[in-house]
């Protein structure tokens, strides 16, 4: 329990115009020529949600264009999740959870702006993470009873339920911090927090079938990301002690267990709770919110990790969410208490180079990009 309030006061600290959506060519270039685009968070304010758009120049700068309202009501804190703020697979959709007032909302990415298309009750309590697979939604509820619940996303962007898609996780306060489809769009994967589990829901055409837990190799599975051939990486907070932070990674089997492929490589550094993976899939990083650090970790052809030897300073506040630009040369940081975004270029080693800083939300989670 002490570990497991720790965790809670690091991790959970935090708190429109056209564009192109452009392909890079990842870690290294030079000056971020064609990157630009727009970056999406959510204020998360218990009062009124709304997502806050910023623009992206091409030397990877943010510039605030304004807020659209999610029709919904935010936590008003962190939300200790990784994907709470999603684009759909076809980048016309961006999905948003209000954790206060338990509904999901989608708006319409445009090239006028964003426009709110809907909002719809999440199936449970207290949402906190969103998982697309073209036309299908899951959404992750952190609430008691914590569950998954799936949708079907029309193209209006409305969402429907699924009949019989609820299904609980391992217990009914098991800590929940992500949910995600797998590349192929059969797999659901779950971390939970709690219980030091991840969960594999195999699909059955729209719906889950049984749960099927393998045991974390570290201590607060957190963030995660889906890499080439079914391989997960998994961030490890270890319940917030200090310097014992760490990553893992696993390919999932035919049996939808995961299979140990680098088991708890350390960072060094504290709480690290996100974990996203660059574009050309040579690179992992876990944002060490206790630390206030962004870790690079190398990932061989194999799937295993590597630890860098760079290790970048968020110029304030312990990060969470993160993010890369569509162009993929850009890394966007968010800070908790520091209330900021902090953009970094990667360099061709995978390094990280501080490009700047924009305010953002008190509150505020979630972080997109296109």
């Amino acid at each position: 329990m002490i570990r497991r309030n720790l965790l809670a006061g690091v991790c959970l600290l935090a708190a429109l115009a056209s564009w192109p959506a452009r392909a890079g060519d990842g870690p290294g270039g030079d000056d971020g020529a064609g990157d630009g685009g727009l970056v999406y968070t959510m204020t998360n304010a218990a009062a009124s949600n709304s997502v806050m758009v910023y623009r992206q120049s091409a030397g990877g700068s943010l510039s605030p264009l304004g807020a659209v309202s999610t029709g919904g009501q935010g936590s008003g804190g962190g939300l200790g999740s990784q994907g709470s703020l999603v684009l759909s697979n076809s980048r016309r959709w961006l999905l948003a959870v209000n954790a206060g007032s338990d509904d999901v909302s989608v708006l319409r990415a445009s090239e006028s702006g964003l426009t709110l298309a809907s909002k719809t009750p999440s199936g449970g309590r207290m949402p906190i993470g969103v998982a697309v697979s073209g036309r299908i939604v899951y959404v992750l509820n952190a609430g008691m009873p914590n569950n998954i619940t799936g949708f079907l996303l029309d193209n209006n962007g409305g969402l429907s339920p699924i009949a019989n898609s609820t299904r609980p996780l391992s217990t009914p306060s098991a800590g929940p911090a992500q949910i995600q489809f797998s590349a192929d769009g059969d797999h659901l994967v779950v971390t939970e927090k709690a219980t030091n589990l991840i969960d594999v829901f195999p699909l059955v055409g729209l719906v889950p079938g049984p749960r099927v837990a393998s045991v974390s190799h570290g201590m607060t599975p957190f963030g995660f990301a889906f890499g080439n051939h079914d391989r997960v990486f998994v961030s490890e907070a270890f319940g917030g002690a200090p310097n014992a932070s760490a990553a893992s990674s696993y390919s999932l089997l035919a049996n939808d267990m995961l299979h140990v492929i680098s088991g708890s490589v350390g960072t060094t550094q504290t709480a690290a709770c996100w974990l996203v993976i660059d574009p050309s899939g040579r690179f992992a990083y876990t944002t060490n919110t206790g630390s206030r650090t962004v870790s690079v970790f190398g990932i061989g052809q194999d799937g295993s990790l590597t630890a860098g030897a760079s290790l970048a300073s968020t110029p304030a506040g312990g990060p969470i969410d993160a993010t890369f630009s569509a162009g993929g040369r850009f890394l966007h940081v968010l800070t908790a208490n520091a209330a900021t975004i902090v953009t970094f270029r990667i360099q061709s080693n995978g390094s990280l180079q501080v490009v700047g800083t924009v305010s953002a939300p008190p509150a505020a989670a979630g972080l997109a990009a296109q």
